[in-house]
């Protein structure tokens, strides 16, 4: 059965927006979500902040530390989660490191993703050979489990991804952290449909992706979604009134490839 995260992918041309929770305070964060979602985002990742995201650059470190120097934890984190839930109905996912999992409790995190609307999890950190446990909970609570694949997964950890993976498959555009980039890797589209080939899962690129001509550039090549992050992280940062308009732009990018 296609979950709800899997469902708001239907038709392609889709638009996954990426804002740091708590970023540069929860009720900050939470007019924020809704404005990206007004502004057209399809799925909303909320990142939990980590005072070590080996997988974020800059700008979104820099979010995470605003985040927690505010006093944002994971508790305050799902509360947030569920305001946001409980006004829209776009899904939600989580984007975390394992550590902050690990100590709460893998069921209780669980369950709290469940209890508050998150439907879906990242957790870039953590191999997939070590995501047994972890996704045992998360299934016994409705939870999609996402995965990360990059240029560099190798053919046999890519089966094992799809085998686990659900909700969505997180394609990296670039190499390294993440950020807003000139140009997509020319590696992208054949790494797209090499996946496409593999699964019915709908598939997403992110990492770099910063522009409305990345937007295109990406769903041209088969992808169900693009997924914006630092763009967006840096308006929080610069110039908070300059986001839907930005968030806009992206989502008529998206949407001329459907038309």
């Amino acid at each position: 059965m296609v979950s709800r995260l899997g469902k708001a992918f239907e038709g392609g041309g889709k638009l996954v927006a990426f804002i740091v929770g708590g970023d540069p305070t929860v009720d900050e964060s939470y007019k924020i979500a809704c404005d990206v979602i007004e502004s057209g985002a399809d799925v909303l990742e909320v990142g939990l902040p980590f005072s070590d995201p080996m997988a974020d650059g800059p700008t979104i470190q820099e979010a995470g530390t605003r985040a927690l120097t505010a006093g944002m934890n994971t508790d305050k984190y799902f509360e947030l989660c569920k305001r946001i839930s409980k006004k829209h109905d776009a899904p939600l996912v989580c984007l975390t490191y394992y550590n902050l999992v690990l100590q709460y409790g893998l069921g209780k995190f669980s369950k709290r993703c469940a209890e508050t609307g998150v439907d879906g999890l990242i957790v870039p950190d953590l191999p997939i050979e070590e995501a047994g446990p972890l996704r045992k909970e998360l299934e016994e609570n409705n939870v999609d489990f996402i995965f990360l694949v990059a240029e560099t997964t190798t053919d046999e950890r890519l089966e094992k991804i799809l085998k686990t993976a659900s909700g969505f498959v997180y394609i990296v555009a670039l190499l390294g952290t993440t950020g807003a980039r000139e140009e997509i890797s020319d590696k992208l589209k054949s790494l797209v449909e090499k996946v496409r080939s593999k699964t019915k899962l709908p598939l997403a690129v992110g990492f770099g992706i910063s522009k409305p001509e990345h937007v295109k550039e990406v769903l041209s090549y088969g992808a169900d979604a693009a997924i914006v992050g630092s763009g967006i992280v840096r308006f929080v940062g610069e110039d908070r009134g300059g986001i839907p308009g930005y968030v806009k732009s992206l989502k008529n990018a998206a949407r001329q490839k459907t038309d």
